[in-house]
């Protein structure tokens, strides 16, 4: 089994530091998923965000690597979150197409998962937008074998410039988080507030789950719920914040008797 339990520190700080936001059940405001957001603490170029080395790191053996870390912080932090019972469903984690298409990479997960005591069903795994110009298969299959075992799946940044839409029936994802692109085209006119609906009705059509992204204001959220949304992220639902913050927000809204 390879073992991820090893955190490795840049001058006293995690060399790989997770935040979450919230995704939001829009019906009723309650905090239903946690999404991770990776920024690296470099000793020579400071914190780098995701559009900063994401693309570079996916194109090598790097992007595994980087991914057993970022499995290891979230399974503690799922941990965490429970102790303290913070509500939620699943938390969601950035996997790199790289590692789906590794030898064995199912075994490393439900090993790890299992080591920690992690029902699988508690993690969904955030696919990038890219995943859908694979054409080999390599990666659809083992969707489904992961998807077989009980994790879940969600392919973010859809419906964005460039996007090839069919080819999401290529693949067995639960969730589809729009391209907060999508939201901005809610108010430009007529035309493309019905084709945002449209592509909200195809995701439906073939099963998987829309999550609105980049949504600001309230409006915005109830227009996609008329659309057949039901979750949304972005401003209104949250910022993304350190587990830690989380955690007191939670202790401090029991306390409050308020709902996260």
């Amino acid at each position: 089994m390879q073992d991820i339990s090893q955190i490795t520190t840049v001058g006293g700080l995690r060399a790989v530091e997770l935040q979450y936001r919230v995704i939001r059940q829009i019906a009723t405001g309650e905090a239903t998923f946690f999404q991770a957001r990776t920024q690296l603490n470099t000793p020579g170029m400071g914190t780098l965000m995701p559009e900063n080395f994401r693309e570079i790191a996916d194109m090598s053996s790097q992007s595994t690597d980087l991914f057993l870390l970022e499995l290891m912080q979230a399974i503690q932090a799922h941990q965490k979150f429970v102790a303290r019972d913070v509500s939620f469903e699943w938390l969601a984690l950035y996997m790199p197409v790289h590692y789906l298409q590794q030898i064995a990479c199912d075994r490393i997960l439900m090993e790890n998962c299992r080591k920690y005591d992690l029902m699988y069903n508690r993690l969904c795994f955030a696919l990038p937008g890219r995943l859908l110009l694979e054409n080999d298969g390599i990666a659809s299959r083992t969707i489904r074998i992961l998807h077989g075992y009980g994790f879940h799946f969600m392919i973010t940044g859809f419906g964005a410039q460039n996007c090839p839409v069919m080819r999401l029936t290529d693949f067995p994802v639960d969730y589809v988080m729009l391209s907060p692109e999508l939201t901005y085209y809610l108010s430009r006119d007529n035309r493309s507030h019905n084709a945002v609906g449209a592509v909200v009705n195809f995701i439906n059509e073939i099963g998987a789950v829309p999550i609105a992204d980049g949504v600001t204001e309230s409006h915005q959220a109830e227009i996609f719920h008329e659309f057949g949304c039901p979750y949304c992220a972005g401003r209104l639902a949250g910022s993304y914040l350190p587990e830690r913050d989380i955690r007191n927000k939670n202790t401090n809204s029991d306390e409050n008797g308020e709902s996260m």
